[in-house]
């Protein structure tokens, strides 16, 4: 619920000036506009160097001339923008001053209609800190009000105090606030709009996720190769998968920022929503590959330390797969995602991958059995996915859904590719009942066929709930929250286990 809108503080007299970046706006349009061009236009990020020479003011008016940001989905600050709109209702003089430049910032103006004009960078002059001073010092003389967020704006914000024209700010940074206290400046209001950092990164690298990693375990469980080292190895090549996935997954939620302000769930993520910065989920990238590549020359070393002592005969197999999986899911983000059928194809063979980097972190072999039943069940796990993300553009009246190869009336062909793959993953696993490597494994192969009825129904109810439009976009979520499935699951295991 929305916070009531206080009094005016200042006389409408009295001009107001408020920051976009980190202000009016929670993120920073700059980065915003990078992130945009390293999708639409990666080449042109070559180009980054030499525009930064020329100053951070032209860097910004090179950026900006090259793509147009959707300046209608960006995150603002709804408590901060309804005072601006009762002050500009009020007959108040309201001015959007920015560091960010001036053909990004008149058409955020253009789109909101509440600003009598605009300062902002010109391609020469960068209008930040001491610049943006000097131009509200020329424009208004010594009485302005202002809104900011960041330390540079310390010295503004003085200069409202100094005039007493109620200095107020938006989302402060630890900087700004140190800063206020140190020259004896208190905010008269704060608007504050941001969810908790800790549960913003938690959602951001998806633990949840991590399930799919425990894929890795299953060619240990599937030969019954239980030796400590053999666990061990699995259970760090576990962690750096896991690592290595939250990293691709930020960046592909960097890389579809845009796309993501657009949609009605995946515009509340994290970065989309401008609760996290983009600039520290770069960080968080380049931590998480650093950890995962060092887990990764771990796990030899790792299996082999624990009697019986079991050496890899290819120790660096498992970092191996896990540098494929990185540059695989790298080309989906960047371009695969795009490219109709090769997505979900991508998408099956990253769980695949999964399966083929338990056996090199483990050193047991996998079965042509496993690997035909994965490519199958995993296929048609992907073939939902995007038929849920259709299927719910289709409700909302949608055609085609942005950075997408895929049209609405793609729908039912979807339904038919993806009910087909679930249904031949099962028919790969009766065939393998009755081969001579499961009677080796498993001492009552019969009791195995219990297991057809059980997946049969899974994977028919979840494309039941597919098609009533009851099924979340992520089958992984639906399968680790939908008691039924867990229920089912459980089932799965004891009838391997009566088996045994």
């Amino acid at each position: 619920m929305a916070a009531p809108v206080a009094p005016v503080i200042a006389s409408v007299g009295v001009p107001l000036c408020v920051d976009l970046d980190g202000t009016l706006v929670k993120s920073d349009t700059l980065v915003d506009s990078a992130l945009v061009l390293a999708r639409q236009r990666p080449a042109a990020l070559l180009k980054l160097p030499g525009w930064l020479m020329e100053g951070k003011a032209a860097l910004k008016r090179h950026i900006t001339s090259e793509v147009e940001l959707d300046v209608a989905h960006l995150p603002y600050n709804r408590e901060l923008l309804q005072y601006l709109e009762q002050q500009h209702a009020d007959g108040r003089r309201i001015y959007l001053a920015t560091a960010a430049d001036r053909a990004l910032a008149d058409r955020i103006a253009a789109h909101l209609g509440i600003f009598s004009g605009v300062l902002a960078s010109d391609g020469t002059t960068n209008l930040a800190g001491g610049n943006k001073l000097a131009a509200f010092r020329q424009q208004f003389g010594e009485r302005f009000c202002y809104i900011g967020n960041a330390s540079p704006d310390v010295e503004l914000l003085q200069a409202c105090h100094a005039s007493g024209t109620g200095p107020m700010v938006a989302n402060p940074t630890r900087g700004l606030r140190s800063g206020l206290r140190r020259v004896g400046v208190t905010p008269e209001r704060t608007f504050h709009e941001a969810s908790s950092t800790l549960r913003a990164w938690l959602k951001a690298i998806r633990l949840h996720q991590w399930s799919k990693n425990v894929l890795i375990f299953l060619p240990l469980l599937l030969a019954h190769s239980f030796t400590p080292g053999r666990i061990a190895g699995a259970v760090v090549a576990f962690l750096s998968f896991g690592l290595c996935a939250s990293a691709t997954y930020i960046i592909n939620d960097l890389l579809d920022i845009e796309a993501d302000r657009q949609h009605p769930r995946k515009r509340r993520r994290p970065f989309a929503s401008g609760d996290l910065s983009a600039i520290s989920g770069v960080a968080v990238v380049g931590l998480f590959f650093v950890l995962a590549a060092l887990l990764a020359l771990l796990v030899p070393r790792v299996v082999s330390a624990f009697p019986p002592h079991v050496a890899l005969v290819r120790p660096l197999h498992f970092a191996g797969w896990l540098g494929i999986y990185t540059l695989t899911t790298l080309a989906y983000s960047l371009r695969l995602k795009r490219a109709t059928l090769v997505d979900v194809i991508v998408l099956s063979g990253l769980y695949t991958i999964r399966i083929l980097a338990g056996s090199a972190a483990t050193g047991v072999s996998i079965s042509t059995w496993l690997a035909g039943f994965s490519i199958f069940f995993f296929l048609s796990l992907a073939f939902v996915k995007r038929f849920a993300e259709l299927d719910g553009l289709r409700q909302r009246g949608g055609v085609k859904p942005s950075g997408r190869g895929y049209q609405v009336s793609d729908v039912e062909q979807l339904r038919s590719f993806g009910s087909a793959s679930g249904y031949a993953s099962v028919v790969v696993l009766t065939l393998y009942i009755s081969t001579l490597e499961a009677q080796h494994l498993y001492r009552h192969t019969t009791r195995l066929w219990l297991l057809t009825p059980v997946l049969l129904l899974w994977i028919s109810r979840l494309w039941l709930l597919a098609s009533r439009g009851q099924l979340d976009e992520d089958p992984v979520v639906y399968a680790i929250t939908d008691k039924r499935s867990l229920l089912l699951g459980a089932i799965v295991v004891l009838i391997v286990l009566s088996a045994l």
